[in-house]
């Protein structure tokens, strides 16, 4: 049987770094408050001279390949995960084929707007193409930069102190040696009762013409993105536990048998209750919001490249990888590394 294998992961973030003092400068808030209730120390921003999501999406990307030992020639296809991309449209999987020299053999570039699951949705459509045999070598992508949408003053403090802007990537590619098996399931899931919870609602297409960039829809809050943090983090710590347990119970795996777990960076105060209710130590999971901010679907592979640059992952090891946020949507991935 094929099955999906990970054989190489990197990140890019920007330079600038962006402290919560830096920010207590533009608003009314302290290192202290974002701490307390984000965990968040700090967080990368772009720089427009120099960064775009392609660009650092390219930047990661070949990082991966180099771990991997894989030529960009070998890649079969792309599946980027972005709600950011450089353009309203075409989607920013085609740019990145074109920044990688990819452009001559015209393989399928495939975008997700699945935000903070975006990542696991996309292993998920690229597991499946490669257990199909449709192709052997997959690129999957998270890449967001979302402090240009961000408005830093007291009216949008309650979200602009949370994000963060950065790209990672993972290599994909066919398996069936009888080694460690890779990507052993994908469970993804979505309710959109709760869309208005967590959105971006401007510049949206169904307003009439005259409305849809008008002076009052740019001066609104509508073009920021909107978050109800309470009703988030209620449906987040129950449908995190569940869709992890939902892959432990497929693959019939008891939590012990995790070596580590790698959720998406939304908020540490979230990991570190999902830790304490599913009884994990804490060296088995891996946080590096503090550093990073939540980069939606940048923040699982980024997490991922450090983690396997820190050593925490290795060969044969169980890995978990689990999401929440905008839709709601949620996923899990079970990888044996």
């Amino acid at each position: 049987m094929t099955f999906s294998k990970i054989i190489g992961v990197g990140h890019h973030v920007p330079e600038r770094i962006v402290t919560n003092e830096e920010l207590a400068t533009m608003m009314d808030t302290s290192d202290q408050w974002i701490q307390e209730r984000t965990g968040i120390k700090e967080r990368r921003f772009f720089d427009p001279e120099k960064d775009t999501c392609s660009n650092m999406a390219t930047k990661a990307s070949k990082i991966a390949l180099s771990r991997a030992g894989v030529a960009i020639d070998e890649v079969d296809m792309i599946v980027f995960a972005t709600i950011t991309p450089d353009y309203f449209f075409p989607g920013s999987g085609v740019l990145l084929q074109r920044e990688l020299g990819l452009h001559h053999k015209t393989i399928p570039a495939i975008d997700l707007r699945n935000a903070c699951s975006g990542f696991i949705y996309g292993l998920s459509v690229a597991d499946q193409f490669i257990k199909t045999g449709m192709y052997k070598t997959v690129l999957v992508i998270g890449a967001e930069i979302q402090s240009s949408a961000l408005e830093m003053s007291d009216r949008g403090r309650s979200v602009s102190v949370i994000f963060g802007d950065g790209a990672g990537a993972a290599v994909l590619q066919a398996r069936s040696d009888g080694k460690s098996k890779g990507i052993l399931s994908t469970h993804l899931h979505a309710d959109g009762t709760h869309a208005e919870e967590l959105f971006g609602k401007d510049p949206g297409s169904s307003r009439p013409p005259e409305e849809r960039l008008s002076r009052e829809v740019i001066e609104s809050m509508s073009i920021r993105p909107h978050m109800n943090g309470n009703v988030v983090f209620k449906h987040a710590v129950v449908r995190f536990m569940e869709v992890i347990q939902e892959a432990l119970t497929a693959n019939n795996k008891p939590i012990e048998a995790i070596d580590l777990l790698v959720p998406h960076q939304a908020n540490l105060r979230i990991s570190q209750y999902i830790q304490q209710k599913m009884k994990l130590p804490q060296e088995k999971v891996f946080n590096n919001i503090m550093k990073y901010g939540n980069t939606t679907a940048a923040s699982i592979p980024i997490a991922l490249s450090e983690a396997w640059e820190q050593g925490k992952i290795k060969e044969g090891d169980l890995i978990c990888l689990a999401a929440f946020g905008s839709g709601f949507t949620w996923a899990s991935a079970l990888i044996e590394w």
